[in-house]
């Protein structure tokens, strides 16, 4: 019988190799057209779903951002400085260091104020 062991993934704000690139999509857009670099190490199947980690960077701009019923994201901004905005008007403005949980069901909006780099888990 063959085991396999579980293997740590280390995240860098530097990471190896070529993103995948986006800009948010036109009917989002609120500020900029950011271009978005995703290096997603990360992409495991749960029992109920789908879990998505990796590292991020983004130019700066603003677009709608709408979490699905069940989708959720967990980041810590590892350079620059961004807000997440809430549809009341409130918003929450994360820096290096810090992190930030979106829950299920968040509708708003992302801004980047400075050129971003966060690690993130998104679960679905």
């Amino acid at each position: 019988m063959t085991h396999t062991h579980p293997r740590l993934i280390k995240l860098a704000a530097l990471p190896v190799g070529a993103p995948d690139t986006d800009h948010p999509k036109p009917d989002r857009l609120v500020q900029g057209n950011p271009l978005r670099e995703t290096w997603n190490l990360v992409q495991d199947h749960l029992p109920a779903g789908e879990v998505f980690c990796g590292v991020w960077r983004c130019q700066p701009g603003r677009w709608r951002i709408a979490m699905g019923p069940t989708e959720r994201e967990l980041f810590t901004v590892l350079s620059g400085v961004c807000r997440v905005h809430d549809a009341t008007g409130g918003f929450e403005q994360t820096g290096p260091g810090e992190g930030l949980y979106i829950p299920p069901g968040f509708a708003g909006e992302f801004e980047v104020l400075e050129p971003l780099t966060k690690t993130y888990m998104i679960c679905e």
